[in-house]
């Protein structure tokens, strides 16, 4: 199974005492393949050390980019599905060029991507995806 992960998503799973730290886990297990672009590496460096700090953000984008189960994907063409959020669209090229099989995110500007026939793309939630980690059979 091949992953895109929204930046407010990462950052939920990895608190080992918060409630989706199984999707983090599961990554390190190999679990899923995690597909992320150069963009996407950089809003998560971004945002993780917006919310904790420069030396946390750094050791996850390492962890990241050492991780078997995380895959570099080089987007060369901008889709522009995202009208109302231009800045998520990296999250859907980078699915669109990784052959994701999903995207997980909780924001709903995501939530025009079920209205698209071409490309499609699968949008779960993170709580959606966290159960189907727990439980394959979902």
């Amino acid at each position: 199974m091949r992953i895109v992960l929204d930046t407010n998503c990462l950052l939920a799973s990895l608190s080992k005492r918060g409630a989706y730290f199984n999707v983090w886990r599961g990554l390190q297990e190999g679990k899923y393949t995690l597909c992320v672009s150069n963009e996407v590496l950089e809003e998560y460096e971004e945002i993780i050390a917006q919310k904790t700090n420069s030396t946390i953000a750094s050791n996850v984008i390492q962890t990241l980019l050492n991780a078997p189960s995380v895959e570099l994907i080089d987007t060369f063409f901008r889709f522009n599905l995202i009208k109302d959020d231009p800045d998520d669209n990296k999250f859907v090229d980078c699915a669109i060029a990784g052959n994701a099989t999903f995207i997980v995110s909780n924001d709903t500007h995501f939530n025009i991507l079920r209205e698209i026939d071409f490309p499609k793309l699968i949008l779960k939630s993170l709580q959606e995806f966290s159960a189907m980690l727990q439980n394959p059979e979902l």
